[in-house]
């Protein structure tokens, strides 16, 4: 599809008898920002609810992304859309891609024309771009291949006698461009014909988190947090499975923490590096895997707690697959971070339940400065607030906290969390006053969208009691 067809939308279709029985099992509605889907089904049947769900917010995160592939890389949104059908097409499997070409059929059957390769496209677009355009960058006259992964998200995992009774809290803040993390404000709720349902916090038209946040009708929470530095351009083999794909494929198939590690690393291509922090409210255990391309580190515990925050533990990883991680350094968001959360989680070990998480993904306390002082180095990362005198992280960029996911095992056995969409701390953007002080980031004027102030909000499965707001 042309860019101008792209761009282009048009009147709903005339469902068919078939497409309005599935959307009659489907449903959409809006909590505090949140969009929350629940889709069910064949793979044709709930990729059309979703797709025809979801797709005026998906015309518009296509048409952002476009400007800001071409702003960021100086390479047209197409390109990367070409090269996912080229490299990764054949490696999503057939059930997966007939959900695909459901999402396609609903969007074009709402108004938004669009293909399985556009769907694909859109999937594929952050693995390509952090992972194989470093690699390959120099062939379409790039001067240096652009940078390794740099620091997104904060999380936490705890169990036994580091929280209140016993049971198992997960707390998740995702740190990305405000631009892209402006669309992160679905909860997919999927029941497919065959495996675990999941919930999962996702974008218009992902077929996976991506965030990572996901909840599984296996009794697993799951989140992760990227591995920074981890060196894209040497560390990733595109003849083998995107990230998304097998992370999909072990929330939904995976009965515990084993085989969900199992399905994670099958044909792993080193794409989207990640620690990931993983619970199984049946058993009550919680483990925290590395993954890198080469090598692969995992701790698991039934007591105690885990922490992420982009700077990978084990030594192989983070010595001979990344550079500059920050891992040790206070002054650097990685290093600050990983100070601030070993403080956190004893001040509250014993006593973590909801309340706690949600407070502590809030934390705005500098390790470095000693003091409250929202920036860069804080759990709750305020980059835009930064003038990064301490660090080489680029002053007042916008980048940072864009939400704050919370559960405990009762949430993952009913299938809810706790959600907040915005910062984790609830400060708000306003995207105008920020390019007025900041406009050196003007460019992004009419890609940037406001975040007001949101409270938290308890997302229960459609049809459930009516949620809370805190």
């Amino acid at each position: 599809m042309s860019r101008e067809q792209q761009r282009t939308t048009s009147a709903p279709a005339e469902l068919t008898a078939e497409q309005r029985t599935w959307l009659g099992q489907a449903s959409r509605r809006e909590v505090d920002g949140w969009i929350h889907v629940a889709v069910n089904g064949s793979p044709a049947a709930r990729g059309f609810q979703y797709g025809y769900l979801v797709a005026s917010e998906y015309a518009e995160s296509v048409r952002v992304y476009r400007e800001m592939t071409y702003q960021t890389i100086g390479m047209d949104y197409d390109f990367f859309v070409a090269r996912a059908n080229e490299l990764h097409a054949d490696h999503v499997g057939d059930e997966l891609r007939e959900e695909m070409e459901g999402i396609a059929a609903g969007l074009t059957a709402a108004g938004v024309p669009a293909t399985f390769h556009d769907v694909l496209g859109i999937n594929d677009w952050m693995e390509l771009t952090g992972y194989w355009w470093p690699k390959h960058s120099g062939r379409y006259g790039a001067v240096a291949p652009t940078g390794a992964q740099g620091s997104h998200c904060s999380a936490f995992i705890a169990t036994g006698s580091a929280t209140v009774d016993g049971s198992i809290v997960m707390g998740h803040t995702s740190f990305t461009d405000f631009w892209q993390g402006q669309f992160e404000n679905v909860i997919l709720d999927v029941t497919p014909e065959d495996g675990n349902r999941m919930v999962m916090q996702t974008a218009p038209g992902w077929i996976a988190s991506m965030t990572d946040f996901w909840l599984t009708g296996a009794g697993l929470a799951i989140c992760e947090t990227t591995i920074s530095g981890y060196d894209g351009s040497r560390g990733y083999d595109e003849t083998r499975v995107p990230e998304f794909v097998r992370a999909r494929k072990a929330c939904q198939y995976a009965r515990d923490i084993d085989d969900w590690i199992e399905m994670l690393n099958t044909e792993n291509n080193g794409g989207y590096a990640c620690s990931w922090l993983i619970g199984d409210i049946k058993s009550g255990e919680i483990a925290c895997h590395e993954q890198g391309l080469l090598y692969q580190g995992l701790t698991r515990k039934a007591d105690g707690y885990f922490w992420g925050d982009n700077a990978p533990r084990d030594p192989r990883i983070r010595n001979l697959e990344c550079r500059a991680t920050g891992f040790d350094d206070v002054r650097s968001p990685n290093g600050a971070r990983e100070v601030r959360w070993q403080q956190l989680l004893a001040e509250h070990d014993g006593h973590i339940d909801d309340d706690a998480a949600r407070r502590m993904l809030g934390d705005t306390f500098d390790p470095y400065l000693d003091c409250v002082n929202p920036s860069a180095r804080t759990i709750c990362a305020h980059y835009d607030a930064d003038p990064c005198q301490f660090n080489d992280v680029t002053a007042f960029s916008p980048h940072g906290s864009v939400d704050g996911k919370v559960v405990g095992s009762a949430d993952v056995e009913s299938m809810s969390l706790w959600a907040r969409f915005g910062r984790a701390d609830g400060a708000e953007f306003i995207a105008e006053d920020f390019l007025r002080a900041h406009p050196q980031w003007t460019w992004q004027r009419g890609c940037l969208e406001d975040r007001p102030p949101r409270p938290w909000a308890h997302i229960r499965p459609a049809g459930a009691a009516a949620g809370r707001s805190r």
